[in-house]
């Protein structure tokens, strides 16, 4: 398992940057994308041949296909892939622009899928691979005011991860969602990784009242510890049969109940009335 090829985006910082130090500490060879080399590099701090540090455009199908075939060119082979790379964004849907939502979208979604795209005919090749793609709890409850277009793309990925893992099976390839719970990282730094409209809107003061309380209140003092989330994705990928669906963190267990509950009840709440709507024979 050691001579495993994880190829791992978003890896400068936050949980991509927990998982490629714990990779590597465990002997695993890691291919590692970035926006910025040097700043992978600083982090990373491994001058190894284990170690394949990136500058990938994920929006660049292009620059997608070039990192993946310097990968196998480097390793051989991909045996793990982990679409981490993304950026949350906070505002009330009527606050932010169709450019917000659309770029939001493109990193958090088309740039997962363009990796996958240029991946799998590797893996198909193989036939073996494992999909990691980092959701987030917020894509299985969207119960979050401000988070709509966060929670639509993350909503996306549970979706497309879900038919990807139906399609896949049969060649011998895994897919696991990740749906963390709220992990100590840089992630609702606004000048990083946390994204806020150009144009607020006054009358949405529960919006401003929860993205203060992010980027003052939670922020840094998030229950989770990505080296322990990290430690985790490396034991899931080592089980011979994965989950599909892995929540990280109680805060995303608790949450993930409570939208079950939910769905439950409602479904008891107007089962005579929603199930007799067939045609009558």
């Amino acid at each position: 398992m050691k001579q495993q090829v994880w190829y791992v985006t978003g890896a400068s910082r936050g949980l991509g940057l927990s998982l490629v130090r714990n990779l590597l500490a465990q002997g695993y060879r890691v291919a590692a994308t970035t926006r910025n080399l040097d700043s992978l590099k600083a982090a990373v701090d491994n001058e190894t041949d284990q170690f394949l540090p990136l500058v990938v455009n994920l929006s660049d199908e292009k620059s997608v296909a070039d990192s993946i075939a310097a990968t196998v060119e480097h390793f051989g082979a991909i045996d793990v892939l982990v679409n981490n790379a993304g950026y949350g964004l906070i505002g009330s849907l009527e606050e932010l622009s169709d450019e917000e939502v659309r770029q939001n979208f493109e990193v958090n979604v088309f740039g997962s899928l363009n990796v996958i795209r240029h991946a799998l005919p590797y893996m198909r090749r193989q036939q073996s691979g494992h999909i990691f793609n980092i959701a987030s709890i917020g894509g299985f409850s969207g119960l979050y005011p401000g988070f709509g277009v966060y929670c639509a793309t993350k909503f996306a990925v549970h979706g497309f991860s879900e038919s990807l893992a139906e399609e896949v099976r049969p060649l011998g390839i895994k897919v696991t969602i990740v749906s963390p719970g709220y992990f100590r990282t840089s992630f609702l730094d606004a000048s990083t990784s946390l994204g806020t409209p150009r144009q607020e809107i006054a009358d949405y003061k529960l919006v401003r009242e929860v993205q203060q309380q992010h980027q003052q209140g939670i922020n840094y003092n998030q229950p989770g510890d990505p080296e322990k989330a990290a430690i985790a994705m490396i034991a899931i990928a080592q089980k011979g049969a994965p989950v599909l669906h892995l929540f990280l963190g109680q805060d995303a267990y608790d949450t993930a109940a409570a939208k079950i509950r939910l769905v439950q009840e409602e479904l008891e709440a107007v089962r005579p009335l929603a199930t007799a709507t067939g045609i009558d024979a």
